[in-house]
């Protein structure tokens, strides 16, 4: 196998005094969907907020391109063509939406900034229908394209997703989603997903990772895991089939 993109090695991450990670490894390797899933509190965030250094890995390491990133500040990170698009849609609210993606686009100092905004729009039409309006006024579904929409200004190798699907209505999640696949299929582009829905995650992944209480309890191809008894007790029952 090539060198993953993002690796991470033996991650421990605290809050005070108690242990959120407890030595986790994995691998995101170029040009895959990698997700993770696990029951709320189980450390996904965390473990995407550690890739992204606040807070910082205690013991481990993380690299990625082959560059150690573990101690590095989250400017510099960011810096290095990974994006995020946080848990909560943090998008700035008294921004228009065309504000917002400016704000994205200043990590690559504007260079392509015509052709990223015909990208993100060709993506998320909503988002040029709304291009005007403050992103507080958008639904919870356009601020989440939105907050998407940021992090590609920036021309992420690898974007980094944050439970993109929380709070949404069904046939909001499903364009998401779409939107992600397409991504993927038609740039390349890196994808690590931390969702609580499991099903839509682990369908739309080449390869997932399941976490309990801070440690990688599973891993598997996105099937393999949609078809696992212990999954599907866990976090596939109440109808999502």
């Amino acid at each position: 196998m090539t060198e993953p993109l993002l690796a991470v090695r033996g991650v421990e991450t605290y809050y005070g005094n108690i242990i959120a990670l407890k030595g986790v490894d994995m691998d995101v390797h170029e040009g895959e969907i990698v997700t993770l899933i696990g029951a709320n509190g189980a450390g996904k965030s965390t473990l995407m907020m550690t890739i992204f250094g606040s807070p910082r890995a205690r013991t481990g390491r993380i690299t990625y391109a082959g560059v150690d990133i573990t101690k590095m500040p989250t400017h510099e990170i960011a810096r290095l063509r990974i994006a995020q698009s946080p848990e909560g849609r943090r998008i700035f609210p008294r921004m228009t939406v065309m504000e917002n993606l400016q704000m994205g686009a200043a990590i690559d100092d504007f260079a392509h900034v015509d052709e990223d905004l015909d990208k993100v729009f060709a993506l998320f039409p909503r988002l040029k229908e709304r291009i005007a309006q403050r992103g507080g006024t958008l639904s919870g579904g356009e601020q989440q394209m939105l907050a998407i929409a940021r992090a590609l200004m920036s021309r992420p190798k690898m974007l980094l997703l944050d439970e993109p699907s929380l709070g949404l209505a069904p046939l909001v999640v499903k364009g998401i989603f779409d939107a992600i696949r397409e991504l993927n299929r038609t740039e390349g582009l890196t994808v690590f997903l931390v969702e609580q829905n499991a099903f839509h995650a682990l369908k739309l992944a080449h390869r997932g990772y399941v976490m309990v209480n801070g440690v990688v309890t599973m891993s598997g191809t996105g099937r393999e895991l949609l078809a696992s008894p212990e999954v599907r007790a866990a976090y596939l029952e109440g109808g999502h089939h």
